[in-house]
């Protein structure tokens, strides 16, 4: 670098920098809602990032994660730039390392991805475990009991909130009275609506205990509705921005609803449809109802093909450290679930030592469709017509691959 330096010793500095509209950089997306796409990013994007954070040059922001995610650059990084305030930068995450570390170096803000969390709050608690500094975490994709557990535990503030990589649609986090909530639009015209029709859906409905009541009518994609004000493209991929600007809207891939206050909540991405006896829904408020059962350390809810049409729900269970599977308690669970409806009842159960995620700690669904039911994990399922949970057998999995191909035309993927 000496050598690079001394070649350009003396050269004239441009009298011109790049304007706001200039590209800054590529950000891949996650590949949750199909292959991953380089979205371009502007150099006028990333100045309001540096300025997007209450942050001061006194604050120390520890960031574990890559500088590659949109999440690290612009809550962290870019923000420290602008701010001058300090940043921590880990190689990689670690859950064991994390509060030592934090407190060492009079960390104020942590933000992360995903599952991140859950795996902090796995680490035995400690009498020092609300010795630090830290004043708030960003923690978007993170689980309802995970945050509230994370606040409780270690005394510190857990904000949750959506962005898109695309940088179109942001929630502003809402209070914590509503459990689950992905917040109100920062800007714009945001809306779900039913993407065959793009017409609007009803607002969502929730009895006195906040349990949905018409995930069917009220779930549908998060689209905004005046795009050109935020997304600027994909490198070199016009089919996949045309996909994402149809009709002139913005279609983000998220599923969602919305109360009659303005509250969006999360229902899955657009690969989280699941079609069961003719009727469609998402996946995330049945991943919501499982995650209350104490047992459950983690909980991935999706659809594997039924064998002879349609979709049947496959829920993979995380359980708690020490904890066995109990078919039994499950059902005992599941009966007392007044908003589960009988067509969300998982028919397979495939329990997990861990869930598997991405290099940024966010839920990866995708190997488990891939497995479908079979695999070396323990898988549980409810045989037609049974009343309980038994143990999916060689000759089960023999069975159902036979119905597969008879009436699917082609074999179960292995």
């Amino acid at each position: 670098w000496q050598t690079l330096v001394a070649t350009h010793a003396g050269a004239e500095v441009p009298s011109l920098g790049p304007g706001p509209g200039d590209l800054f950089a590529l950000i891949f997306t996650s590949g949750s809602t199909g292959a991953p796409k380089a979205v371009k990013v502007s150099q006028g994007r990333m100045a309001e990032a540096a300025t997007g954070m209450p942050f001061t040059n006194d604050d120390v922001l520890y960031c574990a994660m890559p500088l590659f995610h949109g999440n690290a650059l612009s809550s962290n990084f870019i923000p420290a730039l602008g701010t001058g305030a300090v940043v921590y930068l880990r190689r990689r995450f670690s859950a064991s390392a994390f509060l030592p570390e934090a407190r060492a170096e009079g960390a104020t803000f942590f933000n992360t991805v995903g599952r991140a969390l859950h795996y902090v709050l796995a680490t035995p608690e400690t009498d020092r475990d609300k010795d630090h500094s830290l004043k708030f975490v960003l923690a978007p994709e993170s689980s309802d009991a995970d945050a509230r557990a994370f606040r409780k535990r270690f005394g510190a503030m857990v904000v949750t909130g959506y962005g898109s990589s695309e940088g179109t649609i942001k929630m502003m986090p809402a209070r914590a009275a509503y459990a689950g909530a992905l917040g109100r639009p920062a800007d714009g015209d945001v809306a779900v609506v039913v993407p065959a029709t793009g017409v609007e859906c009803p607002v969502a409905r929730f009895d006195d205990a906040g349990r949905l009541l018409n995930a069917a009518e009220a779930t549908g994609e998060i689209v905004r509705r005046d795009r050109s004000a935020r997304f600027e493209g994909y490198w070199n991929n016009p089919e996949a921005e045309a996909e994402r600007t149809r009709n002139g809207w913005f279609w983000s891939g998220d599923l969602g609803y919305r109360d009659e206050d303005g509250i969006f909540y999360f229902a899955g991405r657009n690969a989280d449809w699941v079609r069961v006896d003719a009727e469609n829904f998402a996946v995330a408020p049945v991943e919501r109802i499982l995650s209350r059962w104490p047992d459950a350390g983690g909980v991935a809810v999706y659809g594997v093909p039924d064998p002879r049409t349609g979709d049947q729900v496959m829920a993979a269970i995380e359980m708690q450290a020490g904890v066995e599977f109990d078919p039994a308690g499950f059902d005992t669970f599941l009966a007392a679930q007044g908003d589960l409806s009988p067509k969300w009842v998982p028919r397979f159960v495939r329990v997990v030592d861990s869930l598997p995620v991405t290099g940024t700690q966010k839920l990866d669904k995708a190997p488990l469709r891939a497995q479908q039911w079979h695999g070396d994990d323990p898988i549980w399922w409810r045989p037609p017509r049974a009343e309980a949970y038994q143990p999916l057998t060689v000759e089960d999995v023999t069975a159902l691959d036979a119905t597969f191909a008879e009436h699917r035309g082609g074999g179960a993927i292995h």
